[in-house]
């Protein structure tokens, strides 16, 4: 989902698939880093036949000189002068022109900010005269297409419905993010309304096609181009996997920031549900919606998630954050944060593909090496599946309620404006809007009726006390824990518009989700050159809990690595 993530292939009914059993004894896995560009062969640092260097993957991607840069070395480089704000914007914009719309045609970022090199100058005068305004400044940033920017640039959900919709201000992420000094530098593809719109032939990464020449369409993999980057922020992954930007903002509903960061090797954070405002984000649910930062290390996320913090009348959940919040999760980072730290494994999440689980084995020991108790397992109610019936109603309503409250945010001349005009348009484009995947989702919350319904109150109710009073709650308290680990989602399924494939199963979002908790994704190992992320999830407000785990294990095993943007797996 956002928002509605990577099982959103499957139908609304058919997920059986979810649990089935792995395949073949004998493919290989590969936890700890590699050497830019080497593949698996079971152990560090192995090459597999066929995968080249990085820069020079089997699409011919040339080599880039800020390939992997941290927010730290970029100010670094400012501090210097080896760079400017102008300097890696400039590269940056090379770089997508490059891999977006040629080469690999990743296809990751919908549009770029047409004001792009007028904002570097402005930072860069600004940094020289009074030094960096905040902890982000000069950071060339991609924000997820439901993020409202009040600049040159449009915010669209990825459909043609919203075509040329210019927000009339800024989100309270997007203000934050300028605030801190980032540069936005474009908008990222993703799964058209964050995925709820199908589920009958729904796939990750696709957004409305043919129009403003060639935007959206199917956004690719940067590991292997014929597999999917996850949803439905896939441009988000794919953007700040492929170095398209230092890092990326995506938003999630179930699964939608930490499955693709799993599937693209990165750092993704869900916060605690009013942890980051949603005002002027383009919704699926209030209870369940949030922003996220995506990056390819723990500190860069953990540096990004303070700078979007704060109360905001726009989004009334925000007040419970008051003295909950922290401007600065830096403190968290400790390379011994795994000793002494109790961890409940969610088993019941795993069991979905032997060779995902045999990677998740030697991350637990790796904890453990790391001084963690590990307690395993640990249970949830058996309810706390994706797409149960708690989690769809409340989905259904608050995506009719909270989507036509944000299009009357954009005043009367609006595109379109209820959920009703939009699923006419989506009938009337149907070539543009409706001859891959259906409407039925739109449909369905269209029938559903106002958020004082007792259907929809007892669906928020239930799913409330099976996810935290009977859930995560009950598990942490029972067994004293800091944090419940898991699978964050399984192989990278192949990209197909038909939904043929299958595959791609697995992940522990939804408790979390349904909760409002947060949860974390770091990568975790590779199986045949395809990234496999490890979630960490918990209470409200424990983001410095995870973060400072995350980091923990993410200095013990270094799994980061470039991609090679390969036409496909190579084993």
């Amino acid at each position: 989902m956002s928002h509605i993530s990577d099982m959103s292939h499957m139908s609304e009914i058919d997920r059986r698939t979810f649990l089935r059993a792995g395949a073949a004894a004998g493919a290989f896995v590969t936890l700890g880093g590699c050497a830019a560009g080497g593949g698996d062969s079971g152990a560090p640092g192995g090459a597999a036949a066929g995968e080249g260097a990085a820069g020079g993957g089997a699409a011919g991607v040339p080599d880039f000189a800020l390939d992997e840069i941290t927010i730290d070395e970029v100010h670094e480089g400012m501090r210097t002068g080896e760079h400017s704000c102008r300097s890696i914007t400039e590269m940056y914009l090379e770089r997508i022109e490059a891999l977006n719309r040629q080469g690999p045609r990743l296809f990751a970022v919908l549009e770029v900010n047409p004001d792009a090199l007028e904002i570097a100058d402005a930072l860069d005068r600004e940094f020289q005269v009074a030094g960096p305004r905040g902890p982000l400044h000069g950071i060339p940033i991609l924000l997820k297409d439901n993020i409202d920017t009040a600049d040159g640039m449009t915010t669209t959900a990825g459909s043609t419905a919203l075509r040329g919709s210019i927000a009339p201000q800024d989100s309270f992420v997007a203000a934050g993010l300028r605030g801190a000094g980032a540069l936005l530098l474009g908008k990222a593809n993703m799964s058209e309304w964050a995925g709820w719109k199908s589920f009958e032939f729904g796939a990750s990464g696709w957004s409305g096609r043919g129009w403003d020449g060639g935007r959206g369409g199917f956004c690719g993999n940067p590991y292997a181009l014929d597999r999917t980057p996850g949803g439905s922020s896939s441009g988000s992954g794919a953007g700040a996997a492929a170095n398209l930007a230092v890092a990326a903002i995506g938003s999630e509903t179930d699964g939608s920031i930490v499955g693709p960061s799993s599937r693209n090797c990165l750092v993704g954070i869900k916060p605690t549900i009013g942890l980051h405002s949603r005002g002027g984000v383009i919704p699926i649910a209030h209870s369940q919606d949030s922003t996220g930062p995506m990056a390819r290390t723990v500190r860069d996320a953990a540096i990004m998630l303070g700078t979007m913090v704060g109360v905001d009348p726009r989004d009334p959940l925000t007040a419970a954050s008051a003295g909950n919040f922290q401007t600065d999760y830096t403190g968290a980072l400790d390379p011994a944060g795994l000793s002494g730290a109790r961890l409940g494994v969610l088993r019941e999440y795993a069991g979905f593909d032997s060779r995902v689980d045999a990677l998740f084995e030697e991350a637990l020991d790796v904890m453990r090496a790391g001084g963690a108790t590990v307690v395993d397992p640990v249970t949830l109610p058996e309810e706390l599946r994706f797409g149960n019936e708690y989690e769809m109603e409340v989905l259904y309503h608050e995506f009719k309620a909270d989507l036509n409250a944000y299009l009357a945010s954009l005043g009367p001349d609006a595109p379109i404006r209820s959920l009703a005009e939009l699923i006419e348009y989506n009938e009337a484009n149907h070539d543009l809007e409706l001859a891959l995947y259906g409407q039925e989702l739109h449909v369905r919350s269209q029938e559903r009726g106002p958020l004082t319904d007792r259907k929809y109150l007892d669906a928020l109710a239930a799913s409330h006390r099976l996810s935290r009073d009977e859930g995560i709650d009950r598990a942490m308290g029972e067994h004293r824990l800091d944090a419940l680990v898991g699978i964050t989602a399984g192989i990278p399924a192949l990209q197909d518009p038909l939904d043929a494939s299958g595959g791609g199963g697995g992940g522990c979002s939804t408790p979390p989700a349904m909760a409002a908790y947060p949860n974390m994704s770091v990568p975790m190992g590779f199986i045949g050159g395809l990234p496999i992320g490890m979630s960490l999830c918990g209470r409200a407000w424990s983001e410095a809990t995870l973060v400072r785990l995350a980091y923990a294990f993410e200095q013990a095993t270094n799994v980061r690595r470039p991609p090679t943007f390969q036409a496909s797996v190579q084993v």
